[in-house]
């Protein structure tokens, strides 16, 4: 896993101006959304799924602009069995919105609702802060996609293992426990590869 993303390049705002647009127009997929209930102060989280992957929009409506997005991607690593029970987040938040705890409340609505979480061979030093965070709470474990199945590295991992690029975190969702979701993927614990 590479802690190495930078987002800076990229004019988020402008993306989540052009998503914002396309929620008032009727017609379009993102338009009427339902609305997720949250404990986020004057925001709006709305919901849609499509394909098998889900999206959440933050919505400030005070200011009248989305203030950034979630998408739960599918893993295309991993087989027919295992695909119903994780997804791959990936947010973007206009700079005015981060460091608010937004993407930890989405993603903790997703771990509630008992999504196993698994992160992307990447991350920015913010995401994975995030993810630390969200382990206090929520078992983590270290996995590598293998053969098309997830493979189970354990709790902690040393560094070379953390550093392979196959790496990634993966967060329980509530209901889960590593056994259980062992059981239903039949995914296994897994030797650790020197350098992989």
């Amino acid at each position: 896993m590479r802690i190495d993303v930078d987002l800076d390049h990229r004019d988020v705002a402008a993306e989540l101006a052009a998503l914002h647009a396309r929620m008032r127009r009727p017609g379009d997929a993102l338009h009427g959304m339902p609305a997720i209930a949250t404990a986020l102060p004057g925001l709006v989280l709305r919901y849609r799924e499509a394909d098998g992957e889900f999206y959440v929009y933050v919505e400030d409506p005070a200011r009248d602009v989305l203030a950034g997005c979630t998408v739960f991607h599918r893993i295309p690593e991993v087989d027919r069995r295992t695909d119903p029970y994780v997804r791959s987040p990936h947010s973007r938040y206009a700079p005015d919105y981060q460091r608010r705890g937004l993407a930890s409340a989405v993603y903790t609505w997703a771990l509630h609702a008992g999504m196993c979480l698994v992160s992307g061979p990447r991350q920015s030093a913010g995401a994975h802060r995030l993810w630390r965070a969200l382990a206090r709470s929520h078992e983590l474990a270290f996995v590598q996609a293998r053969d098309q199945r997830l493979c189970i590295m354990g709790d902690a991992v040393d560094a070379s293992a953390f550093d392979a690029f196959e790496t990634r975190m993966m967060l329980l969702g509530t209901g889960w426990t590593l056994q259980r979701l062992a059981e239903a993927t039949r995914c296994d614990r897994c030797e650790i590869r020197n350098g992989a």
